[in-house]
């Protein structure tokens, strides 16, 4: 795929103005609107970096979207179908049995993990291509780390491994990019779906350290999706790193500073020392409006102390 700055951001017009009307009557002169383009040149351009056509794209985010809906709310199937432009109640149940393989009133009644579908901002992914970044753009990242101690109680972790990964690229060529929307369906969870790099002693040979997953309560007896793993996590303490806003659009450049940053940073200051055994070091999905957030476990030096 060719980054032509132009056509990302009109690619980009087009996936804010499919969230912003999923639930009214989207045309195609609509998106040709927003992208600055005729309709076929906006249709192929779209097709190009999300590797679907945009109707095929509004179909899967709407189906996904009404699949949240039924599952923590109490609404009925035919209301969700017409919420999400479906013409009948008939054509939704089919269109989501097909997507997610049962029906819309089965999942209401019973919800599992589904893979939803879960769109990422293209103009970030376009720039991670070719890191097109200037020194500006360098310098108005991160440049504040505010940090926080919080206690994460005793938990699960559902998770996908993959074999050798240490990163998320990595991971997404070895298992895809699909994880995150199979992760966020599950109904349980106690905080939103992390990727994480794995310490030794929580990585079966043959595994990769970089994983993705979604914590769930000690007595989680939902159904594990194929292909995942279910491990229990002690009670500990995580050490919060959050930068500051950034542009979605640089979201490398603000990751790759906010790792300078933190590259030394000593926990002792704060009476803590690192426990990487613990539990996973892990990364919230970049969102530039809250910052890049990153948690690291740690133990009380005086605890340690105190116990030996």
């Amino acid at each position: 795929m060719v980054n032509n700055r132009e056509h990302v951001e009109a690619v980009q017009r087009m996936q804010n103005c499919i969230a912003d009307h999923i639930q009214e009557p989207i045309t195609l002169s609509m998106l040709a609107k927003a992208a600055g383009y005729s309709p076929y040149h906006s249709a192929r351009i779209f097709k190009e970096y999300t590797g679907k056509t945009p109707f095929d794209y509004i179909r899967r985010l709407r189906l996904s979207r009404s699949a949240i809906k039924l599952r923590d709310e109490a609404v009925r199937v035919v209301d969700v179908a017409f919420d999400f432009v479906f013409d009948s109640h008939e054509g939704f149940t089919r269109a989501f049995a097909k997507e997610f393989g049962l029906t819309p009133k089965q999942y209401a009644r019973n919800p599992k993990p589904i893979s939803l579908f879960m769109p990422s901002d293209i103009r970030g992914y376009a720039h991670m291509l070719e890191k097109q970044g200037d020194e500006k753009t360098m310098s108005e990242t991160a440049k504040v780390i505010f940090v926080q101690i919080v206690e994460r109680p005793a938990r699960k972790l559902i998770l996908k491994r993959a074999q050798t990964a240490e990163d998320y690229w990595k991971y997404c060529e070895e298992v895809g990019c699909d994880v995150y929307g199979v992760l966020s369906s599950i109904k349980e969870a106690l905080y939103e779906s992390i990727g994480m790099w794995m310490p030794e002693n929580l990585t079966p040979a043959g595994t990769s350290t970089y994983t993705q997953g979604v914590e769930v309560p000690l007595d989680y007896a939902g159904e594990i999706p194929a292909g995942y793993d279910l491990i229990e996590l002690p009670p500990c303490k995580m050490l919060i790193f959050q930068g500051q806003p950034y542009d979605d659009e640089h979201f490398v450049e603000a990751i790759e500073e906010f790792w300078k940053q933190i590259k030394d940073f000593n926990p002792e200051i704060y009476g803590y020392e690192w426990a990487d055994a613990d539990a996973p070091r892990f990364q919230l999905p970049p969102m530039g409006y809250r910052g890049y957030i990153e948690g690291r476990p740690v133990r009380e030096i005086n605890a340690r102390k105190s116990a030996a």
